[in-house]
């Protein structure tokens, strides 16, 4: 334990409020669907001791102990019989948490997607309902469970796209919300909520402005307004106070500091994340994770740094016509925000960072480990997705704007941006500042009293310039609301989708623990000689996004393999899609809406990247290998085989009839789980204004003084983790606003 580690300390952690009321869903709606989140997840016990036909699903007394002496013989420090039958006996219905989770979950889908869902649900209540879509005349959630999870699995097979998604959702649902809630889960698996020897570091002391409640709009004036505190807004904060301009930076989301971080899984979807974590694009065919607090992204994101990559740079110098992303200047930019974060090559790799390593080796591809923005120290911190405490991760938060603050930055948190103010005359736009709504703290300081308790006040912002760093989902939509008509708007958005890979070891390798991304093979990146393909990266082992994709087969075979996760090592095919989709307003709500689907070029390049983690996994002695993709079945290396069979390696019989069967499942959207951390391109940069929406200064075509500054300005994908690409971008945007303010004094 390090010398300055407290055995009993622990994060000052936020807490969540009470959960939204559900009333979209009428009291049978809400029935049916537990009864199938049950299903999905049944209370198992053996036949002898089964007291509860609705809701235990009983399966014979020999299968139960073979299934539970199984468990504890492979578990690394497994727990006693009693509390592996009592963890197999949980349901989701008996447990106050699920059930708040799932309304937090279903409270973030549109309105038109949950009222189709109400539907269904309405008509399975029936009795002719229930027969057209089960086959039986009881309604059901009056079945018992185990004709309710016969019933899943016959949705699964069905030939209606409507039923596989409705067991797919299911499914997901039941799983994620199991994982975040299980009250026994963390005690089987042997995750923990603190990571080991957790000393929170030392964070900025932020002074956020405040205002009192008024029906007046507060105003403040500032050079400049910057509309988002993550990865692009923080550069560009730092740039321009540096350079004696009066900064303002605004956001949404509210600051945390290393104290209260890494917060659990379910506080941490809620307080860090857009719309809990997660925005399903329309179609259900792909699941998009996005930061939302003070920092941005960069708060949450895995510490890899990662600089554009040539073939990239010239795609968008050539192709794009923007010539400066081939220059030396771009460069200059690029080193510069790696040279301020310390960006340095991984040292310690972890369990999967060396596996991924040492299996491209052996199977003869390129990998290498990948620097992390770190300041060069170690960086052993696998529960970064759920805020990091260290303040190591030199992200916006801890690095930028602090240097900013320093400079005379001010800062807003709570500020939701409502649109951009513009002066119009003889025909031309300039934007003039921005109006927004804050909400303040709660009268305890935190972010989850009522807002009863809260100050909500309109504030108008008057600047010379207005910087949107919102983010690729956010920054269209704030533009579309100010009465920006650009056709480009929302467009051209890119995912890099993903596909996922598990393997299990024998030995314990706590996942949960080192570094999270601190390798990357790239053999498979440029499959069409244009730059596009997939790379293979490990990924955040905590138990939501590890496992919540398991394929679902029965609900005892997902508590038995998620009790494993200690022994799991998760990978994601990682690709460059070349096809775009676009981000629209909900009619309801103004959140984000995405329309996209994973092409089937891109899905096909994705499923590459799935082959060969699983050779990974096989070469370096995985005793399971899961392709989570639904139709598949794991591959299951026998306890002992034959020398000559250890030789073969990749080419064994009977390990390639299974990646024909895994290639056979395929992983065609919307069936299949693709989910993507990385959004860009939504107001793409362009040589002229039928092409994009900003200059390659980062103007808006449409507007004199009004500036774009994320990853919504890439003019396609980047490839790789977009944080330096958008950092370096908005370092350049910076510097030439600096110097217009300069020469306009």
């Amino acid at each position: 334990m390090s010398a300055t580690a407290d055995k009993t300390a622990a994060p000052r952690w936020p807490g969540l409020p009470e959960p939204p009321s559900g009333d979209f869903f009428n009291e049978t709606q809400w029935a049916v669907l537990t009864s199938l989140i049950d299903a999905a997840l049944p209370a198992i016990v053996p036949e002898s001791k089964i007291a509860d036909h609705t809701k235990e699903l009983a399966i014979p007394d020999a299968e139960y102990h073979n299934a539970v002496k199984t468990t504890r013989t492979t578990l690394a420090e497994a727990p006693d019989e009693d509390t592996l039958a009592a963890y197999l006996s949980e349901l989701p219905s008996r447990n106050t948490a699920s059930l708040h989770a799932l309304r937090r979950s279903l409270s973030g889908v549109p309105a038109s997607a949950r009222d189709q869902l109400g539907g269904v649900l309405s008509a399975l209540s029936t009795r002719p309902g229930a027969l057209v879509l089960t086959g039986y005349t009881t309604p059901t959630h009056l079945q018992p469970v185990h004709v309710r999870e016969a019933i899943l699995k016959s949705w699964q097979a069905s030939w209606l796209p409507t039923l596989r998604m409705l067991s797919k959702m299911m499914c997901i649902l039941a799983q994620s919300t199991f994982l975040v809630t299980s009250p026994l889960y963390k005690t089987v698996s042997g995750y923990p909520d603190i990571p080991r020897d957790w000393v929170p570091g030392k964070g900025h002391d932020y002074s956020f402005l405040q205002f009192e409640a008024s029906p007046e709009p507060a105003t403040l004036e500032a050079d400049v307004v910057i509309v988002g505190s993550g990865c692009g807004g923080g550069v560009c904060a730092k740039v321009l106070a540096e350079a004696g301009h009066r900064v303002l930076v605004v956001d949404k989301g509210y600051h945390f500091t290393p104290d209260q971080l890494p917060m659990p899984q379910a506080e941490a979807m809620y307080h860090l994340y857009e719309n809990g974590g997660f925005i399903g694009s329309a179609d259900n065919s792909i699941n998009v994770l996005a930061g939302s607090c003070w920092g941005g992204g960069g708060t949450v994101n895995w510490s890899v740094a990662l600089q554009t990559q040539g073939y990239v740079r010239r795609e968008w110098a050539e192709q794009h016509g923007l010539p400066f992303f081939a220059t030396q200047e771009f460069q200059d930019s690029l080193d510069r925000v790696c040279e301020y974060m310390g960006v340095a090559d991984a040292k310690y790799l972890g369990h999967r960072g060396q596996v991924l390593l040492d299996g491209a080796r052996k199977l003869g591809w390129d990998a290498k480990p990948t620097p992390q923005n770190c300041g060069g120290r170690e960086h052993p911190c696998g529960h970064c997705h759920l805020g990091c405490s260290s303040a190591n991760k030199q992200g916006p938060a801890v690095s930028w704007l602090p240097d900013a603050a320093r400079n005379g930055a001010q800062f807003i948190e709570g500020f939701k941006a409502e649109r951009v103010l513009f002066d119009e005359q003889g025909g031309e736009k300039k934007a003039t500042g921005i109006v927004g709504r804050w909400t303040s703290r709660d009268k305890n300081g935190g972010t989850i009293g009522p807002d009863s308790e809260r100050v909500h006040r309109e504030v108008v912002i008057k600047a010379k310039r207005v910087i949107v760093s919102s983010g690729s989902l956010q920054s269209p939509l704030l533009l579309k609301r100010s009465g920006l008509k650009n056709r480009h708007i929302g467009r051209n958005l890119h995912l890099h989708p993903v596909n996922y890979v598990v393997g299990f070891y024998d030995e314990d390798v706590r996942p949960w623990e080192g570094g999270i991304l601190t390798s990357v093979c790239t053999s498979f990146e440029n499959l069409d000689n244009a730059g596009h393909g997939p790379k293979l990266e490990p990924v955040c082992m905590l138990p939501y996004t590890a496992m919540s994709g398991l394929p679902w087969l029965s609900g005892k075979d997902f508590k038995l393999d998620a009790a494993r996760l200690r022994h799991a090592a998760g990978f994601i095919s990682l690709n460059r899609d070349r096809d775009s989709g676009a981000v629209f307003p909900d009619p309801d709500t103004g959140s984000p809406c995405i329309d996209y689907t994973p092409s089937p070029f891109d899905a096909a390049n994705t499923l590459e990247g799935v082959v060969a983690l699983a050779k990974v996994c096989y070469i370096t002695g995985a005793r399971e290998i899961r392709a989570l993709l639904p139709g598949t079945r794991p591959f299951v290396r026998p306890r002992t085989q034959s020398a000559e069979v250890e030789r073969l390696g990749v080419a064994n019989p009977a390990f390639v009839a299974w990646l024909a069967d895994v290639r056979r499942a395929g992983n065609r959207p919307p069936f299949a789980p693709f989910s993507s951390a990385h959004q860009m391109g939504t107001c793409r940069m362009s040589s002229h204004a039928g092409a994009g929406v900003v200059d390659p200064k980062g103007k808006a075509w449409e507007a004199e003084g009004l500036y774009v500054a994320d990853a919504s300005v890439f003019p396609s994908a980047s490839g790789v983790n977009p944080m330096v690409t958008n950092m370096a971008i908005a370092d350049h945007i910076a510097r030439g606003i600096a110097e217009e303010l300069k020469g306009s004094r």
